[in-house]
């Protein structure tokens, strides 16, 4: 590669992210760190909900410099996304525009924002598989992972393809992995944050723990909720849940992804064994209480 097209592939990755630098703000978190938000549409800002805390104050710093006060709309763990609206409306912002499909080696650009410094490194679109459930429940339209280098300062910030295109908001996976919430999951999450406030998870009502018993494996149950679901339909501490409508479960880690936010009012059947005797329960999950 000449200089030349060195030099105009470096100033294209600039100018991208200089496009959607003024869509971009930073706040510090309850971690005493920085994390990035992005202006969604209709003076809204989304950004990484673990990044968040209920009831604090959010000052978003602009890339301008400006400051502003910000209040949290709401939080869906489920997908790692948070709602935020500045207490002022800030003119000039521009809406992000949603990228076309995305393939394993494509360029991917992350950018954010530190009290009011634009933050910008690009890497490639590692994995892009179909749609899958976290370890909270929420369905995820596409799994796409980074092959980047990147800092705690661009969580919540978006991430642009080479036509500034947005595939979605950076998080970090386990082991600090970067990993894509995919446009369609935010759009999805933040009509129903603008509606409700929260996305609804599913309840039991039931404190479990693994256990492994000779061949059984499951979720046993360890306390129960007295206005829950779980005891309601028949549930006693010491059964141990083994199956959801036939499928199996092999600790409580498998229940809680089950229990994501379309499984809300919903009924279904847990095959439950206790002291060597199995027997099925219809149970109608609840919402999860807001904490």
């Amino acid at each position: 590669m000449s200089d030349f097209n060195l030099s105009a592939f470096s100033d294209a990755i600039a100018d991208v992210a200089a496009t959607a630098a003024p869509a971009l703000a930073s706040f510090v978190t309850h971690h005493h760190r920085t994390a990035s938000a992005f202006h969604w549409r209709d003076g809204y800002f989304v950004t990484a909900e673990e990044a968040v805390e209920a009831g604090e104050e959010i000052e978003l710093t602009l890339a301008s410099g400006e400051s502003m006060k910000a209040e949290l709309v709401g939080r869906d763990p489920s997908t790692g996304v948070a709602l935020l609206k500045p207490a002022s409306a800030a003119a000039g912002l521009p809406q992000l525009a949603q990228a076309g499909a995305v393939r394993p080696g494509n360029l991917a650009i992350a950018v954010g924002n530190s009290d009011g410094a634009a933050l910008a490194v690009f890497g490639t679109v590692g994995e892009v598989g179909p749609a899958w459930r976290s370890m909270r429940g929420g369905t995820i339209d596409r799994r796409i992972n980074l092959a980047i280098n990147t800092g705690g300062r661009f969580e919540g910030g978006p991430v642009l393809d080479a036509k500034g295109g947005l595939i979605g908001m950076l998080l970090f996976g386990p082991r600090r992995r970067a990993l894509v919430m995919p446009y369609e999951t935010i759009e999805r999450a933040v009509a129903t944050l603008r509606e409700k406030g929260h996305v609804a998870r599913g309840y039991l009502g039931a404190g479990l723990h693994p256990i492994r018993n000779g061949d059984t494996k499951g979720a046993m149950v360890m306390s129960l909720d007295d206005n829950g679901p779980a005891k309601a339909a028949g549930l006693h501490v010491g059964d141990i849940v083994v199956a959801w409508n036939g499928e199996a479960v092999h600790g409580p880690r498998e229940l809680i992804r089950k229990l994501g936010p379309d499984s809300a009012g919903t009924t279904v059947t847990l095959g439950v064994s206790s002291g060597g005797a199995e027997r099925d329960v219809s149970i109608t999950i609840g919402e999860k209480p807001l904490s």
